[in-house]
């Protein structure tokens, strides 16, 4: 890891914020990440493997998951998966894989964010709160597009309010990511956004990502909306996407 924290500081530690889980079959990467997180502010709770992971999920209720891929009993792909059926609960997956295919899948599974080992543990710490800050605005803690609480077209209905969406009154579970994407759609029905339009509102300035990552995220909407029936994104091509009829 290209910088890390020495344990001798002995920082002064802010009160605790959101609980941030951290899943890794490693004790020292564990021990580092959590540290960081704790000079940061973050409550932390540990598991050692994916099993681990979603029992912890179930008994302290975390509001951002740390996610190592390679693990025993039950890896971070199948976890990432599992938890998409039933939770939005934001994903940052960390791994030794740093192919961008292995970025593109760990997208698409429904994470929200994607580090590479050896990681920098600050930026680690600011794509934390990156995350965070994108899931409160998607909460309606934040409202920088609009005071509604409801934002309907056709079919379509996405709710500030409770985070929700739902196709037909089919709820249709997105991440905090995929929210925040559909809702900047939704702000301007009809207008084509570039790919650089969405990355700037939906990811903070200095967030590394690419034209592919806005793509793959688009694509695992679609394939959402499709389970249920639509598909309320239109491709536009050489350009970006806008928000369809949704009828």
């Amino acid at each position: 890891m290209s910088d890390s924290f020495s344990q001798t500081d002995e920082p002064t530690i802010p009160p605790f914020r959101e609980t941030v889980l951290v899943t890794d079959d490693d004790s020292h990467i564990r021990e580092v990440v959590c540290f960081a997180l704790n000079k940061a502010g973050y409550r932390t709770v540990e598991a050692e493997n994916g099993l681990h992971c979603m029992e912890a999920v179930n008994r302290d209720d975390p509001d951002l998951i740390i996610l190592d891929i390679l693990m025993p009993e039950m890896d971070g792909t199948e976890v990432c998966r599992e938890l998409r059926r039933t939770s939005r609960v934001p994903i940052i997956f960390l791994s030794s894989k740093d192919d961008e295919i292995d970025r593109i899948i760990g997208l698409e599974l429904g994470g929200d964010d994607y580090i590479t080992k050896p990681f920098s543990p600050r930026e680690l710490v600011a794509r934390v709160k990156a995350v965070l800050r994108r899931g409160a605005a998607t909460n309606g803690v934040e409202k920088k597009e609009s005071t509604r609480e409801r934002l309907h077209c056709g079919h379509l209905l996405l709710d500030t309010a409770c985070c929700q969406v739902f196709w037909g009154g089919c709820e249709v579970v997105l991440t905090a990511t995929e929210f925040g994407l559909l809702q900047s759609l939704m702000s301007s029905a009809g207008r084509v956004f570039s790919r650089d339009e969405l990355m700037d509102r939906t990811y903070d300035h200095g967030t590394l990502v690419t034209d592919r990552t806005i793509d793959s995220h688009i694509r695992k909407i679609r394939a959402k909306f499709r389970e249920a029936g639509g598909d309320p994104i239109i491709t536009v091509r050489g350009i970006g996407y806008k928000l369809g009829p949704c009828s």
